[in-house]
């Protein structure tokens, strides 16, 4: 059973066979969850590997007539539409940045039986920065050089008498990322290969020593600016996620 197939015996459960016969024009609450389906698959993006980010906050404009219908059928919609979002996003692998909250609001522009999907992650701002996992801790690359060894005088220091003092760097300029040897004694190795300055691609492995050192490309929620009132002509009304993240 497909997931569309999934959300419309949940809703037939949740909604009377009276209320039903409201729907026989205008929009369906299976097109609203075919929507939110098409739009987490159009804005996923891959930050590595293994973490396909998508978006988690969405705003479904109605016509007034499919948004006083919708807003009719109460939380049994708002419960079916979160579940249809966290099931596909499972299936498909993808991660939230935040908690999923989806808005049914009204837009005087539409027409009867059209809708439009606007989504963003965290508020509309996700940045992305470096890190490095070392040692069973994580590294945050605040700089563009981060210097790692041995030694005292190192960005990053490990407890690793098989490297140097200064055994290695890893350049960050926020959007790429480089390994380069320091002229260290044992050498650099990067996914089993020994390099002495290459790419740096998310999920990487760099190994000095007996020492592993994973380079990661993380989300970072940017803090919203203030929302101003929405117009009195315009209503709206949230389903908000309560429960995990996948």
């Amino acid at each position: 059973m497909g997931l569309l197939d999934s959300f419309e015996k949940g809703l037939e459960r949740a909604v009377n066979s009276a209320f039903a016969k409201t729907f026989r024009s205008g929009i369906q609450p299976v097109e609203i969850a075919s929507a939110l389906r098409s739009e987490l698959d159009k804005k996923a993006a891959v930050v590595s590997r293994d973490r396909i980010l998508t978006p988690h906050t969405f705003t479904v404009r109605l016509a007034p007539s499919d948004e006083e219908r919708m807003r009719a059928i109460g939380p049994a919609l708002g419960e079916e539409l979160q579940s249809l979002v966290h099931k596909h996003a499972r299936a498909q692998g993808y991660s939230f940045a935040g908690p999923v909250t989806i808005t049914l609001e009204r837009d005087d522009q539409l027409s009867t039986g059209t809708l439009r999907v606007d989504s963003s992650s965290a508020e509309g701002a996700v940045s992305w920065r470096g890190v490095i996992d070392v040692e069973g801790k994580r590294h945050p690359l605040t700089k563009g050089r981060t210097v790692i060894g041995r030694g005292s005088d190192a960005d990053v220091t490990i407890s690793d008498a098989g490297t140097s003092r200064k055994h290695v760097e890893v350049l960050w300029d926020g959007e790429r990322a480089m390994v380069r040897d320091l002229g260290s004694t044992n050498g650099t190795l990067l996914n089993g290969s020994r390099v002495s300055e290459a790419p740096l691609s998310p999920d990487s492995t760099i190994t000095i020593g007996r020492t592993d050192i994973v380079f990661r490309v993380v989300a970072q929620a940017v803090p919203p600016r203030p929302s101003r009132p929405a117009p009195d002509a315009t209503r709206a009304f949230d389903i908000r996620e309560q429960g995990p993240l996948p």
